[in-house]
């Protein structure tokens, strides 16, 4: 009896939605894969240049890594940044790394001249970017396909595998990826608190 009440309940919820059907991902809080990606804007990159999601139009793929100049992990990962973006560009796929850990632009500036990055390298001053995709550590990879929804997200690999560029791979053939979600690893990213309307 209790148990057809609470299904009761339950269905009596959903008619008047106060009970989502939408769930996050494994290993996100806020997104799920399918998950239409959200959008930015004015995002100024060590070239002195602004980043748009929505200008970004014509790219077959969009690959946003959340990362910064100082965590250990994501600065082991930058030649596999740089091999990735150089390997995919020709191909129609753009890399964007966005930095929201707070370092100045002025030492990302310095770093991606010292690495020679490929790829470009934007500041998430106030973290929008981050919270919106809801990125926990540096890096933290979201792949976003053509019809601009949520097609990876997770760790640039796992177990040794490329599970990175191969959703990306999948989705450029017209593909689903077969591993949508790994748990991402890195450096937590260090939120500032957000202040409260009064």
């Amino acid at each position: 009896m209790l148990r057809n009440v609470m299904m009761s309940l339950a269905a009596g919820l959903l008619a008047f939605g106060l009970v989502s059907t939408s769930f996050a991902g494994k290993f996100n809080e806020v997104l799920s894969i399918g998950d239409k990606a959200p959008a930015f804007s004015n995002l100024k990159g060590t070239d002195d240049k602004t980043y748009s999601l929505a200008e970004m139009k014509d790219a077959k793929v969009i690959v946003v890594c959340v990362t910064c100049n100082r965590c250990p992990v994501a600065v082991q990962y930058e030649d596999k940044f740089i091999k990735f973006a150089s390997d995919y560009k020709s191909k129609g796929v753009v890399f964007l790394a966005v930095d929201a850990n707070g370092d100045e632009m002025a030492a990302m500036k310095q770093r991606a001249e010292e690495k020679g990055f490929t790829f470009p390298y934007v500041v998430d001053a106030d973290q929008t970017v981050a919270r919106s995709y809801g990125a926990t550590v540096t890096p933290h990879m979201f792949v976003i396909g053509q019809d601009r929804t949520v097609a990876y997200m997770g760790a640039f690999d796992a177990d040794g595998k490329p599970t990175l560029s191969n959703a990306v791979d999948a989705l450029l053939a017209g593909k689903k990826p077969e591993v949508t979600e790994t748990k991402q690893f890195g450096c937590g990213v260090p939120y500032k608190k957000v202040k409260k309307a009064n």
